[in-house]
């Protein structure tokens, strides 16, 4: 960016935010985002024998005929002894117990000292039967609290899951990585046991096979837990090991798979840019903005949160996103019928308009702001506070151009209607906004016409309502706009009401179509 460019932004900034501030990472955000939980990745998943058709054996039910109802008693003694029938069909039984789908005894079979047992049938390796159904047995149990993954953890299980990866029963070592992506699923401190214990290397060879759709899911799911959580992030060495295979994996035909898959790069983008220019280097961004078009929501979802993640980059990292010709797709996006997309939509949009002057230009003639300012007046309200923040990124770092455009868009009035919300943050935002826009006016000699306009719509009744706030930053930035603007000595005699309401209001009018910068 010139140097005449940063300066005139620096000149136009509020309370002394500076470009790097105004970008809002996924921390800005986190409180809404834990309450979306159901669009969110699944941490952990317990295996309840689902019977599906297209799923590798972990996913069916095996040995139908031989149900077992076998007493906990029974099943303690079955697997403390030494007849190996009595082992198989008391460690099936327990897995039965565990793959219950309300309440099942995970906490009855630790207690019952059962775990160290079934860690021990891992490594039966003449009987995939018992290491399966040990395997799967030990994964809904990791599939429990933090507590309950430690226990396997505990009892040695992750080496042996780790050396099962290489097993030549497909059903086995599905469960193992099933088990596996539990354990690393519990948090950054199981993650990076499990990555130091070599889980990386044999994972990523699983995922270059020709798997059954159920098995490359398993494994899809499982790299995505390695590249998750935060303090700490994921080593950056495991990220550069899983790039390759992830944006392989990107072009998949399965749903499933893409959604894990997205989920990663939105985990890895989560975080400073050296990450995220790992991900740019790995040549993904044309296809992440093709799957913002994608016909399902799972799909829809982790893109545009990796995509807004990339964008809170540097300006040479956005402009990656804008080159892939990222843009016209968020008509559609701060249309959807989800509003949360809207919401991320917005949230995207709002870190694009933090960009230089160049990148604004841009979201102008993709004709993105009319849409941000309809969402504005009538989008949901998590929607219309990252609307805010668009429209007042844009005034921050926008020429003068760009902001005469904001304001024949009308934003000024939905600006100010959003004045009487009760969050105090957003109603700081509003008021830099407004502050930046009047300051661009009185540059060029129109900040009358602007503070007339304010007016009429009823803003400056707003502005001087919150003079009354409870928050007192609040209370302090609407005094000092009004003393800076609205003061007597800011008004201009030749322009104030004239004999009736009417003639006002024409007058105002005639000042709102001439408006410009």
């Amino acid at each position: 960016m010139p140097e005449q460019d940063v300066q005139r932004q620096k000149s136009y900034k509020n309370l002394g935010r500076d470009l790097t501030e105004m970008r809002r990472r996924r921390a800005e955000v986190s409180v809404e985002l834990r309450k979306q939980k159901k669009d969110d990745q699944t941490m952990k998943r317990r295996n309840i024998g689902d019977l599906s058709d297209d799923a590798v054996s972990p996913l069916k039910e095996r040995n139908q005929g031989t149900s077992s109802s076998l007493t906990l008693n029974e099943i303690i003694y079955g697997i403390s002894g030494d007849s190996v029938e009595a082992q198989l069909e008391a460690t099936q039984a327990a897995r039965r117990l565990l793959s219950k789908e309300r309440n099942p005894p995970i906490d009855a079979i630790i207690t019952a000292g059962l775990v160290p047992k079934l860690v021990e049938f891992l490594k039966c390796v003449g009987r995939p039967e018992l290491q399966f159904e040990a395997a799967w047995a030990l994964t809904n149990i990791a599939s429990g609290n933090s507590d309950q993954t430690k226990a396997v953890v505990a009892a040695g299980a992750v080496p042996d899951f780790i050396s099962l990866l290489t097993s030549e029963d497909l059903h086995v070592c599905e469960q193992a990585v099933w088990a596996l992506g539990n354990i690393a699923g519990d948090g950054p401190e199981l993650r990076d046991f499990v990555t130091e214990c070599g889980v990386v290397e044999p994972l990523l060879k699983l995922a270059k096979r020709d798997l059954p759709a159920g098995f490359l899911r398993n494994v899809t799911w499982t790299i995505s837990n390695l590249c998750r959580n935060k303090n700490p992030t994921p080593s950056f060495d495991v990220i550069q090991k899983c790039l390759p295979i992830l944006a392989a994996l990107l072009h998949h035909t399965d749903a499933e798979v893409l959604s894990d898959t997205l989920w990663a790069f939105s985990y890895i983008t989560d975080g400073p840019n050296e990450k995220i220019q790992a991900v740019i280097e790995s040549n993904v961004i044309p296809r992440l903005v093709e799957l913002l078009q994608h016909p399902k929501i799972s799909v829809i979802t982790p893109a545009l949160r990796t995509v807004g993640n990339i964008v809170t980059g540097d300006d040479c990292q956005t402009q990656v996103v804008l080159e892939a010709n990222a843009l016209p797709v968020f008509h559609g996006l701060l249309r959807h019928s989800r509003p949360n997309i809207q919401k991320e939509a917005a949230w995207t949009v709002s870190n694009i308009t933090a960009g230089n002057s160049s990148q604004i230009q841009q979201v102008i003639e993709a004709g993105i702001i009319p849409i941000v300012v309809e969402k504005l007046a009538m989008g949901d309200f998590k929607t219309q506070k990252e609307a805010v923040w668009a429209v007042t990124n844009l005034t921050s770092g926008g020429t003068i151009e760009q902001i005469s455009f904001l304001v024949q868009c009308d934003v000024i009035k939905h600006l100010c209607e959003l004045l009487v919300i009760r969050d105090a943050k957003v109603v700081l935002v509003i008021l830099d906004a407004l502050q930046n826009i009047l300051m661009a006016a009185e540059k060029c000699g129109q900040l009358n016409y602007m503070c007339l306009m304010i007016e009429e719509i009823g803003g400056l009744d707003k502005i001087e309502n919150l003079q009354s706030h409870e928050n007192e930053t609040v209370y302090k930035a609407s005094l000092h706009l009004i003393e800076k603007y609205f003061s007597a000595e800011q008004e201009d005699e030749n322009l104030g009401p004239e004999a009736t309401d009417d003639t006002y209001k024409m007058k105002v009018e005639q000042q709102k179509e001439s408006f410009s910068f």
